[in-house]
């Protein structure tokens, strides 16, 4: 059996693995009996290709096969096949499979390459001794059996391939899936303990081997925590106000709630494509295109070992320590280019830059102050260094244009609370409205402000030793709200790490920090169609510590139990936040 036929039955069995994920009509027996059939294919393959005198594992003795001993009574039979006609190659260590016994099925395997390569010889009209044909004879003789069964199972396993490359779900597509069921509380502000679920399926599609198409499905059943809080007002010339009220708060998201609705609804979350562009042999433009759902962590290193995810299940429990804010301003639609820095390598080692444009809020609608360049964007550029295998910096920066519902930290939303940070450092007015009019009345509104960011960030990550790694961020926002003045948004955080502790492939992780928050917030306030300046004070800022341990099951199976702790939210004297989760992830 030629070469390139065994290399076909052995990747045949990957590419069908795939597809079994998405076809209904193969029984789980058949996907146990072809992964049997392979692994023994897959043995014998190394076996097909004896005979080729061009081989760098070319047996020349017998003796140099470990596992065939002296003693056996083939053993002089066996050296004369060997030596004379080339018919045997080993594996790379000269040994079939180590120091274990040479199967019957191993041994045919090899003896027909040998009878392969006589027949070759025969055919060229070459010298073929006659005792060796007697020989071999005896072998086939007594390998009879085994010789019949190796073309019954490849037959067998022929048979089953062709029906499972006719019902096939795709040659280019591999399924991913990740589940979280996530028992979670706010012990704080009157929550109920509820069970969260998350759903992600994403089909990764290669149409080169070196592109990646990914059309992400997602559906999810949790919104983010209440909380109650007050802020204090001062409008010129009165006393301070305070003003109160409750409402789902970015300050305590958790990454399984963020994105999908809160309906177990399934839609496409994410659809992007990563493609390289050739510049040179050893030169390359890696590029990001995102037609939904795009987010800078996408293409950009965030630094954050250990505890980012992408939101998914295994990392930390909120977005916040997962990875620095300035990667949540903006997101949605566009593309990045990362290029890799050679002429900086021998100074400060692998280093990067990358560029990108998204465009959020609602990019695919052509109507006025909406589409990829006249709604909310964001214009991000960063740049990475790993100083060493243990050692790595980035610097960041970020320009963005915001309408005047959409939050700074939102991740390209048109509307809503953001993702992480405080009322006032996100500053969706459809939030702040709310609150005035619950406590002022009808008509006491937030004047319509669009808004310019410019945001700095630094980040840092630093593998101490194989059991410790720390990581921290430092973000700074300058937030012009158009014609009203400029507010400062601050933003740092640390974690460390200990991966493997206790088990392999597990990890606690403990995180520290502050969220977004508002150092200088002043508003104009529209009452009634009268507008007058308003100062919000600050009494404290939203400090962010979470503590959690992944426990890995299994390689698919993970078990996360952690806490949440935030001394203040939406920028006020509230009470503080407790969030317990115990989270499990299933993963394939």
């Amino acid at each position: 059996m030629k070469k390139n036929f065994w290399n076909s039955i052995k990747l045949t069995p990957v590419l069908v693995g795939a597809s079994l994920l998405a076809t209904s009509q193969v029984k789980a027996e058949e996907i146990a009996q072809v992964n049997a059939d392979a692994q023994i294919i897959n043995q014998l393959d190394s076996y097909s290709t004896e005979g080729s005198s061009t081989s760098k594992d070319q047996v020349t003795s017998v003796s140099q096969l470990r596992d065939v001993s002296p003693t056996d009574w083939a053993f002089e039979a066996l050296r004369s096949l060997v030596e004379r006609y080339g018919c045997i190659v080993g594996y790379p260590d000269r040994t079939f499979r180590g120091n274990r016994a040479l199967s019957r099925y191993e041994f045919a395997a090899g003896l027909n390459a040998c009878m392969q390569q006589m027949e070759r010889l025969i055919a060229a009209s070459e010298a073929v001794m006659k005792e060796d044909i007697e020989k071999l004879k005896r072998l086939m003789a007594e390998f009879e059996s085994e010789l019949a069964a190796l073309g019954a199972r490849v037959d067998n396993l022929e048979g089953r391939v062709a029906f499972l490359e006719d019902h096939q779900f795709s040659t280019t597509t591999k399924l991913k899936g990740e589940v979280i069921m996530a028992l979670t509380q706010n012990f704080s502000s009157g929550n109920q303990a509820i069970l969260a679920d998350r759903v992600r399926l994403a089909l990764n599609t290669s149409f080169t081997g070196e592109d990646n198409l990914v059309t992400r499905l997602s559906a999810g059943n949790a919104g983010a925590f209440n909380a109650d809080y007050n802020n204090r007002f001062r409008t010129s010339g009165d006393p301070v106000t305070r003003v109160d009220g409750s409402g789902n708060s970015a300050l305590l998201n958790q990454t399984f709630n963020l994105y999908p609705g809160q309906n177990n609804d399934v839609q496409v979350d994410w659809l992007a494509y990563y493609a390289p562009i050739k510049l040179s042999e050893n030169s390359e433009i890696k590029t990001y295109v995102a037609a939904f759902g795009g987010i800078h962590s996408d293409y950009a290193p965030t630094l954050n070992p250990f505890f980012e995810d992408y939101d998914g299940g295994n990392g930390a429990l909120s977005p916040f320590a997962s990875e620095s804010p300035i990667y949540r301003i903006g997101g949605g639609t566009g593309v990045a280019f990362s290029y890799r820095l050679g002429f900086l390598e021998s100074l400060l080692g692998p280093s990067t830059a990358t560029i990108s444009y998204l465009a959020g809020g609602s990019p695919n609608s052509p109507l006025d102050g909406q589409g990829l360049f006249n709604g909310d964007y964001s214009l991000f550029g960063q740049l990475n260094f790993n100083i060493s295998d243990s050692v790595a910096l980035g610097f960041t920066y970020v320009n963005g244009f915001h309408k005047s519902d959409s939050p700074v930290f939102g991740g390209g939303a048109g509307s809503g609370f953001g993702i992480v940070g405080t009322q006032l450092a996100n500053q969706s007015n459809s939030q702040l409205n709310s609150v005035l009019e619950n406590n002022f009345g009808p008509g006491v509104t937030v004047d319509q402000q669009d808004k310019i960011s410019n945001s700095y960030g630094a980040q840092f990550a630093w593998r101490v030793g194989d059991g410790v790694s720390l990581s921290a961020f430092f973000n700074y926002t300058n937030l012009t709200r158009i014609g009203r003045g400029n507010d400062d948004i601050w933003s740092y955080g640390g974690g460390i790490a200990f991966p493997d502790l206790f088990k392999e492939g597990s990890v606690l992780g403990i995180f520290a920090g502050v969220q977004p928050y508002n150092g200088s917030a002043s508003y104009f306030i529209n009452d009634n169609g009268v507008s007058r300046q308003t100062r919000i004070s600050n009494d404290t800022v939203p400090l962010h510590i979470e503590a959690f341990y992944r426990y890995q099951l299994t390689d698919n199976i993970s078990l996360t139990p952690g806490v949440i702790w935030v001394n203040s939210t939406n920028q006020g004297n509230s009470d503080d936040q407790v969030i317990g989760t115990l989270r499990t992830t299933f993963t394939f």
